[in-house]
């Protein structure tokens, strides 16, 4: 099923006087990671010149018209044409090695094993911007601040290319690396959130204007779908900072009779939350559906009744930013309910936008679930409320706007 509310992707113009982007990601493109490959279209539809990189290899979207064709035209770095250019790439760049090794030693690292990754990526990065010559690029982004920022930003100097980079969640908090090093290296940082931007502040003592807010962002719908469905959709990936087993066991004692609670998503707590729910003995009220492509989370999101993403800091330190799919729902007019974290206070103010609860309040959830599913006018207010907000500050308009003129005005090469 094709990716909704996506341009279709034109060939990405090779102009002589046109200075290319470059896009890094992880995985380019990745299904979970919606906001990196529209962001990339978004720019490609805006008329800009977008290459595309993945660190590693990224699945086959045989069925989408989208995703495939991004997906067959990236450059893998992790590759054994990469490896292949690495000598031509040490001879043709010897003091950008040597400083790769200097950089690794002086970086913010939490340890050793970290900063011999640091010197493994930079190599990989001056390697496939060997294999890039020639492309004509000008800035290299990257989404993640760990291993596709360091790799970007080695690309970016063997090109000569200016280098930014939006950092998110686990790459911040879990698996962060030379954070302040690649902060103080950027031409900027898209900050997702204010949050993300004093935080920033704080690691690198970089000045405001290289970090500015550039939001994920989303579609806004032309319409929004009449329900009456007594349906609680979860869209997110089952891992502990989602909180989908406080979900469970909050519409286990919620008392929303006749409301069923529809789950999409996969990870590594599937089988955990399937048992959660035998034991809450509401099986027959719960459907664990998986992964789904991008259009069938959307179409789910538009027919729900509510939406509920009761997320948490995990015992890792792991947290969101703002979730994508949180404003999708938004976005598409549904009422909302999600944990009260510093971020998501910027995109849900509670009682107006939707409801806020206290992260791992079981009680509490219960409370605001059992509140809205009895109370049709008022989800339709708070839907409302959170669609108009989203239009006006989390809309692929007003980002892209935001993001081309921070990658036009990027400083120098890092």
């Amino acid at each position: 099923m094709p990716s909704a509310s996506l341009p279709t992707p034109a060939p990405s113009p090779r102009s002589p006087g046109a200075a290319a982007i470059l896009y890094v990601g992880a995985r380019l493109p990745e299904l979970s990671e919606t906001f990196v490959y529209r962001e990339l279209l978004g720019l490609r539809g805006r008329g800009r010149r977008v290459l595309a990189a993945s660190v590693h290899a990224p699945r086959r979207f045989a069925d989408d018209p989208v995703l495939a064709p991004l997906a067959a035209e990236a450059l893998v770095v992790y590759a054994p044409a990469t490896l292949a250019a690495l000598p031509l790439a040490l001879l043709r760049h010897p003091g950008l090695a040597i400083g790769a090794l200097g950089d690794a030693a002086r970086a913010d690292h939490p340890g050793l094993s970290s900063r011999l990754k640091h010197v493994a990526q930079a190599l990989m990065g001056l390697a496939a911007g060997w294999r890039l010559r020639g492309e004509g690029i000008g800035h290299v982004h990257a989404h993640m601040a760990h291993v596709p920022a360091t790799v970007a930003l080695y690309i970016a100097r063997a090109l000569g290319a200016r280098f930014s980079f939006t950092g998110h969640a686990a790459d911040l908090f879990v698996q962060r690396a030379a954070l302040a090093f690649k902060l103080r290296r950027a031409g900027f940082v898209a900050s997702i959130s204010h949050w993300h931007h004093d935080f920033y502040g704080e690691v690198a003592g970089i000045a405001p204007d290289r970090r500015p807010v550039v939001r994920c962002s989303v579609a806004i719908p032309e319409a929004v779908a009449d329900t009456d469905a007594r349906e609680i959709v979860l869209v997110a990936r089952l891992v502990a900072k989602k909180g989908v087993d406080l979900l469970l066991r909050a519409f286990a004692t919620a008392g929303a009779e006749g409301w069923t609670l529809r789950i999409l998503g996969d990870g590594p707590e599937r089988a955990a939350l399937a048992a959660l729910a035998v034991e809450l003995g509401i099986t027959e009220r719960v459907i664990f559906e998986g992964a789904r492509p991008h259009a069938a989370c959307l179409a789910a999101i538009a027919g729900a009744g509510l939406f509920v993403l009761p997320c948490r800091t995990a015992k890792s330190g792991d947290k969101d930013g703002i979730p994508v799919v949180l404003m999708e729902a938004m976005a598409a007019g549904r009422a909302v309910i999600a944990g009260d974290l510093p971020t998501i206070r910027e995109l849900v103010s509670d009682e107006r936008e939707g409801l806020l609860v206290p992260p791992d309040d079981v009680a509490a959830l219960a409370a605001a679930i059992g509140a809205l599913a009895g109370d049709p006018a008022r989800r339709a207010a708070i839907g409302a409320a959170a669609r108009a907000h989203v239009a006006a500050e989390f809309s692929d308009a007003v980002n892209l706007d935001r993001l081309t003129a921070a990658i036009d005005a990027a400083r120098e090469p890092a």
